[in-house]
């Protein structure tokens, strides 16, 4: 499988053809029938959208720009299971934006937000990067982490797509940053999120049996039971309370125009960052120029397929007028 997504990856990749300015609202659009399937190929007059309800003239890209991506990751003592999955699949991460043009930086957060990698081409660096990940303390500020990337992306180039993977708990647990202010500087950046999502509790149960290191031949090697110390009990009531708060990933996709997938296993691991990377680089680019209006004005847009109700155009849910 693992050799399919590479293949996907790399011939994914192509020259793009928009540009885009302060003045210029992008509006990454993914386009299914009913069954799932994408569609290709779309003519600027088969996409009607609409800002605020009033119809706007666009234009629609073939292909991609580069793209800038940033990788983040909730490193905290009950993410250790993902630590350990996302080493092994970390050639897939190195490989997401594969082409001359593409760069990947990996932020990561527990109790406070490093940059692990600078954005980078070297492909052999990222891997190694996703490998020495390790636990780095208990808490989540995963508002502050998104903030820190939303900051990296900003001094990108202005012709690069950003993308921004995250790879955390479905909502924040440590953040002093306020929700509003993370999705409005999404927003205003035209960056578009994932976020892969896992429930600490039980991510746990999934990880690879751990064996006794010992100088006993008799021991070394045998299998250590599963890990229910007082940590994994205490995750079960820290999930529990984050229940009544802000689901962090469904708002910050739905309205960048991205996706939310949960994941448990290996296996489902790599098949959402194939799906992940299926959808970017067939997504149609849509730009406008958007309507006169009072800076910090926000503005709903939607698409449509002119002529074919059954399918589906995904795209961010509005934006935020500028000065």
């Amino acid at each position: 499988m693992r050799a399919a997504v590479l293949f996907l990856l790399v011939a994914g990749v192509a020259g793009a053809q928009f540009k885009s300015t302060a003045t210029l609202v992008i509006a990454p659009t993914t386009v299914t029938d009913s069954k799932g399937k994408y569609i290709d190929a779309l003519e600027p007059a088969d996409l009607v959208l609409y800002d605020n309800g009033v119809r706007q003239p666009v234009q629609v890209d073939e292909s991609f720009n580069p793209i800038s991506l940033v990788v983040v990751v909730q490193t905290s003592a009950n993410s250790a299971a993902i630590l350990d999955k996302l080493g092994s699949s970390g050639i897939l991460f190195a490989n997401l934006l594969a082409g001359d043009r593409g760069e990947t930086a990996i932020v990561t957060f527990s109790d406070e937000v490093r940059t692990l990698r600078d954005f980078t081409t070297n492909s052999d660096s990222l891997a190694a990067g996703l490998r020495s990940l390790h636990v780095q303390g208990n808490g989540a500020v995963a508002l502050e982490a998104v903030m820190r990337s939303l900051a990296m992306l900003a001094k990108r180039r202005s012709d690069r797509r950003r993308i921004l993977l995250v790879i955390a708990e479905k909502r924040d647990r440590s953040s002093k940053v306020k929700f509003p202010v993370v999705l409005r500087e999404a927003q205003r950046q035209n960056v578009l999120i994932y976020w892969l999502t896992y429930s600490p509790f039980l991510e746990p149960f999934t990880a690879g049996p751990k064996h006794v290191k010992s100088k006993d031949p008799n021991k070394d090697g045998d299998a250590l039971p599963p890990d229910m110390a007082p940590g994994n009990l205490l995750s079960v009531f820290t999930e529990l309370a984050q229940q009544g708060k802000p689901d962090n990933s469904l708002e910050l996709t739905r309205t960048t125009g991205g996706r939310s997938i949960g994941f448990l296993k290996q296996e489902a691991l790599e098949e959402a960052i194939q799906a992940i990377a299926s959808e970017v680089h067939r997504q149609h680019i849509v730009s406008f120029t958007p309507p006169p209006a009072k800076a910090g004005q926000y503005h709903a847009i939607r698409i449509e397929v002119k002529g074919h109700p059954e399918f589906t155009a995904r795209t961010r849910a509005g934006y935020w007028s500028m000065p």
